[in-house]
């Protein structure tokens, strides 16, 4: 909580420029030729993304993985695991990913305490993508929900890019993008994946052990209601019903969501007179009261970063989840130990551990399903069209 606070102070004044800092080493401050003017921090940010692309491109096709990105060490190896995963499912592609997060694309540039490493953001990987002349792009959210996050890069980053926003792409080239590109959805994007998250995440042997010893409680980020996402927020009501028809001992609640915060789950355990609200529109129920003593938390974010630290965590924050639950007289964990498919290169096995839900295998699988969804639509109605041929209505 406390990072996350002195990031957010100094959000405004990085994201107009710092996010183009990231730049080669080798880059100067102006081109060979004395006489050409200096390249702006934009142009040499796209030029590293560019020799990026064209030192790794073997296909005509490629995946773009996007996250909101992270300043943890474990999450950078999270990610890691996670396009590794994807080169081996799918081999005929490339695979690229992308942090969203002007912050955490600077900061993990930056190297704080491991070495510097760019991730770049979806607007100049398109972008790169597009001038290496790739025929079929499938950008892939690795957001939990269909909320802020996803709609950005779906309505801004990839509609900028199929409208050839800065005009970088030849019209030949944008006539060949048509329905050739497409975007595949978050973890929960519609209700059913709910069901099958639910499923996913109950048959974790740490899971599954935890809600066979007590209260299990997971914590998502979620949208303020005030800028809520049909669709987005709602999708964690629906988990938690879906997990409850396994074990009246599971939770979910989230750090943004109103009516979701860990006392609001307390309250809820508690058999209290809790009801969620999405928008105008009541969804919970009240539960009776669980009388276990016991419970473990869970992260339900695709990374264990600041909030699972901090906001779930942190033993010193009085009002992280962790202080409240044993304050409530629940004695409760947010850690676990020996958690058998740990990314983080710097775990050791027995130590203390928070893992993201990309580090579980089976539900790395349900993105890649989504993937595979997004592929099928190559070439149909349901791929993005390009303004160059597009039907006028």
């Amino acid at each position: 909580m406390k990072q996350i606070k002195l990031l957010l102070l100094a959000m405004t004044a990085v994201i107009a420029s710092a996010a183009f800092t990231a730049c080669s080493d080798d880059d100067d401050n102006t081109n060979i030729d004395n006489n050409a003017p200096a390249l702006s921090n934009y142009e040499k940010y796209q030029q590293a993304v560019n020799k990026t692309v064209n030192a790794q491109k073997k296909s005509d096709k490629v995946i773009l993985l996007v996250a909101f990105g992270s300043t943890w060490e474990q999450a950078y190896d999270t990610f890691d695991k996670v396009v590794s995963d994807y080169k081996a499912a799918f081999p005929a592609w490339d695979v690229y990913l992308s942090f969203s997060s002007a912050i955490c694309i600077n900061n993990a540039r930056a190297g704080e305490n491991v070495a510097p490493k760019d991730y770049y953001d979806p607007e100049h990987w398109l972008t790169a993508i597009g001038m290496a002349g790739y025929s079929q792009v499938v950008v892939q959210s690795l957001q939990v929900i269909p909320g802020e996050e996803f709609r950005r890069v779906r309505d801004s980053y990839v509609k900028d890019f199929m409208n050839n926003r800065n005009g970088d792409f030849t019209a030949n080239y944008m006539h060949r993008l048509d329905r050739n590109v497409v975007v595949g959805t978050p973890l929960m994007a519609e209700v059913d994946d709910t069901y099958k998250l639910a499923q996913t995440l109950s048959a974790e042997p740490d899971v599954k052990a935890a809600a066979e010893r007590g209260i299990v409680a997971f914590m998502g980020h979620g949208n303020p209601e005030g800028y809520d996402y049909y669709g987005g927020n709602v999708r964690y009501l629906q988990l938690e019903s879906n997990l409850r028809v396994i074990s009246p001992n599971y939770y979910v609640g989230t750090v943004d969501m109103d009516g979701t915060n860990a006392e609001d789950v307390l309250n809820h355990i508690g058999g209290g007179n809790f009801q969620y609200v999405v928008g105008a529109m009541p969804v919970g129920a009240i539960y009776p009261k669980n009388t276990s003593k016991k419970a473990q938390l869970f992260v339900l974010m695709s990374i264990a970063g600041d909030h699972a630290h901090n906001d779930m965590a942190d033993d010193e924050d009085e009002e992280s989840w962790y202080s409240l639950f044993n304050k409530a007289g629940i004695d409760t964990e947010a850690y676990e130990t020996n958690f058998t498919e740990a990314c983080w290169r710097g775990y050791k096995r027995g130590g203390d551990y928070i893992p993201g839900l990309a580090e579980r295998s089976a539900v790395r699988q349900l993105w890649m399903n989504h993937t595979r969804e997004a592929i099928a639509k190559l070439g149909t109605e349901e791929a993005l069209s390009t303004p160059t041929t597009a039907t006028e209505e």
